[in-house]
């Protein structure tokens, strides 16, 4: 069936890989909406070769350009988050691609959740703060969430066709990043250029970066209890390094599924859109024959502790999961900048956890307010450090 997009975050890394896969399939695809948050020159150039019926910017700076460049096209230019909120409930669409970074992307999520349009969902921050919401919307609406990121696809791949109560425990797959073998002394000077040169995958900084603090992992044992409703102490994390085994499901008789395949994130992005089918596609094949070796390893969560905090965070609840990624937003921004050390992160990420009030409800109100005073701890703290 032919489907009709909107694409939240268009300009980012998995935004223009999405795009990358409907100019390959135009007769599978159609761009109903664009969103971008500041990368106005690329977010024309999508415009003027996609044709969307609905264009937004989030920054209202940029509103006039676009609406200048974008004149007589018969596209509509919106700005500001409230915009990018509407347009995802619109009746043409099909699927929203989530691809917003950051708590940023909660809000339009949300909306197309409540909305009940199948959500291909690569902002983890969405489930990551606000996991019990976002699923109480979703078995109101109907909405399906279908993963994009790489581990989560595998996993709703290997539980396909399984029966409800047949899972004994998921694992989580990572590559280690770059450090997975660099000595706990020498993390203090990592640099941010070699934390963004990650061994396999072509992701944006941010991610890049969580990746290298293992933060990535964090995020997604926390997504993938929300997306898949497996309590957290039945989720494992390995490191493997060659990235080719995506992640694994055992099961109560012992038998463990795994889904294999090249880095590529075109493979969940494609697989998200047309779920449950699939598609004939011309990326490369994995050569079963050509890979030497898979091999696994424990985490080391004494040299990476941004892993053990999102457990701990998850493990307490309520808005925890809030404030673990408002302070790691603030902590990786900042550490982009120079302004941090690498080992800071983590740093920063528990002062927060440890000064952030415990609060159970599951409201924006209260994500909102968590997320607020979470990145004033970090910000404080941080000042702190710098001086």
């Amino acid at each position: 069936m032919h489907k009709r997009l909107a694409i939240l975050g268009s300009t980012g890394s998995i935004g223009t890989q999405t795009l990358d896969i409907v100019s390959r399939y135009p007769d599978l695809f159609t761009v109903d909406v664009l969103t971008a948050g500041n990368n106005i020159d690329l977010l024309i150039l999508q415009a003027k070769l996609f044709r969307p019926r609905q264009v937004v910017i989030g920054n209202d700076a940029h509103y006039p350009r676009l609406k200048a460049e974008l004149a007589g096209m018969s596209i509509e230019v919106l700005s500001g988050m409230e915009a990018a909120e509407a347009v995802v409930t619109g009746s043409t669409i099909d699927t929203v691609v989530a691809a917003m970074v950051g708590f940023a992307g909660l809000g339009p999520t949300a909306a197309a959740v409540a909305a009940g349009k199948d959500v291909a969902l690569a902002n983890k921050e969405t489930l990551v703060v606000a996991g019990e919401m976002i699923t109480g919307y979703a078995d109101r609406s109907g909405s399906r969430l279908i993963p994009i990121d790489s581990e989560h696809s595998a996993i709703m791949q290997c539980l396909t066709g399984e029966t409800e109560g047949s899972v004994e425990k998921i694992i989580l797959t990572g590559s280690g990043g770059p450090f997975r073998t660099t000595p706990a002394e020498q993390l203090a000077d990592v640099t941010p250029e070699m934390a963004l040169r990650h061994p396999n995958w072509n992701m944006g900084s941010k991610i890049t970066i969580d990746s290298a603090t293992l933060m990535n992992k964090g995020l997604e044992v926390i997504e993938a209890h929300w997306l898949f409703g497996i309590p957290a102490g039945k989720i494992e994390v390995l490191i493997h390094p060659q990235s080719v085994i995506h992640s694994l499901v055992q099961f109560t008789d012992g038998s463990v599924k795994a889904q294999l395949g090249i880095p590529d994130m075109r493979l969940p992005i494609i697989y998200a859109l047309t779920y449950p089918d699939r598609v004939n596609t011309d990326i490369p094949r994995l050569v079963l024959e050509d890979i030497a070796t898979l091999t696994f390893e424990r985490p080391d969560t004494r040299r990476f502790r941004n892993l053990a905090l999102a457990r701990e965070a998850i493990d307490r609840g309520g808005n925890m999961p809030c404030a673990l990624n408002a302070a790691n937003e603030i902590a990786v921004a900042s550490f982009l900048e120079n302004e941090i050390k690498f080992t800071d992160i983590a740093a920063t990420v528990e002062h927060v956890l440890e000064h952030t009030e415990f609060n159970k409800e599951a409201s924006p109100g209260v994500y909102l307010e968590t997320d607020n005073r979470s990145r004033s701890l970090a910000k404080e703290y941080i000042s702190k450090k710098v001086i």
